[in-house]
This record gives structure tokens, C-alpha cells and sequence, in this order.
């Protein structure tokens, strides 16, 4: 089964939010290489859910796949901020999905943490410029950040 990151910001959707609804969509996704792996994802796959844009980014807990991609109806809603005026309902290229609660950690496991990891060095995450919103996580990737928890 494949294993995902993705970015939110606590204050828009955090891992707590999301343990309080017990599922969510997941949306606002503006970057193509991004909205690509979220269309590539299957009910079921999980994910590290990351804190971004925090006073302490990292990841904060673990979510799951419960309904595949779709158009994401924010593109089309001049009140959200992210509106896409060049979508259309007939061709809207944004994706949004349907997420679930498994875990949140006892603590975040900080940005720093991750890149002291040796066993997480190719994690997208943590090389230099990568800022990508959704990212795959190897098998190996997956069970290093599992052990630092």
C-alpha cells in the first residue's frame, strides 16, 4: 500500500480538527506535481499528516484515504481563498479527496528531528527547496518516521 505527506496548516485544518470531524476533505491543492499524487492515491493508503507554516512544523499525526480524487469545488468558489478564476465546471484541473482520522502523535515530530534521521535523507521533505504540499513516502521512509514517534 503507498504511504503520502501532506502539508496543512494547523490553523486551516490540523491533526486535532481533524480527530474532533473524524473525516474531512482535503482540498486547495495549487501545485500540478502536488494535485497529481492526489489523484494517484487509493482508499485506504495513509499518510503523516505535516503542521506547516507553524511555530513548530512536523509531522503530527497519521491520516487515511477514504474516497478518491475529485474536482475540488473550492476552484469554483470566488469566497475561498483558493479560486481559481480559470476553472470551470466543465474543466476545473484542481483535485480535492476525502481523509479520515487514525493517530495523532503524543508530540510533533519536528522538522529538525526528520532531518537528523539518517534513515529519512531522500525524503523529499527534507531536502533543500522541496516544497511540495503532497509527497510520497517510501515503505522504508515510512516505518523510520514510525520508529521516531
Amino acid at each position: 500500500m503507498p504511504h503520502w505527506l501532506m502539508k496543512s496548516e494547523p490553523e486551516e485544518l490540523s491533526i486535532h480538527d481533524l480527530q474532533r470531524l473524524g473525516r474531512a476533505r482535503w482540498d486547495g491543492v495549487r501545485n500540478y506535481q502536488a494535485r497529481n499524487f492526489l489523484r494517484s492515491m487509493a482508499v485506504g493508503d495513509l499518510f503523516f499528516f505535516y503542521h506547516s507554516s507553524c511555530p513548530e512544523p512536523g509531522i503530527a499525526g497519521i491520516g487515511r484515504i477514504i474516497a478518491t480524487a475529485y474536482p475540488d469545488p473550492t476552484a469554483l468558489d470566488p469566497q475561498s481563498p483558493y479560486f481559481d478564476a480559470k476553472a470551470g465546471a466543465e474543466k476545473n484541473p484542481w483535485s480535492a479527496l476525502d481523509v479520515e482520522f487514525v493517530e495523532a502523535f503524543p508530540q510533533v515530530l519536528s522538522l529538525a528531528r526528520l532531518k537528523a534521521a539518517v534513515a529519512l535523507a531522500e525524503l523529499p521533505l527534507v531536502q533543500k527547496g522541496s516544497r511540495l504540499s503532497v509527497m510520497p513516502v517510501s515503505t522504508s521512509e515510512w516505518a523510520a518516521v514510525c520508529t521516531l514517534r
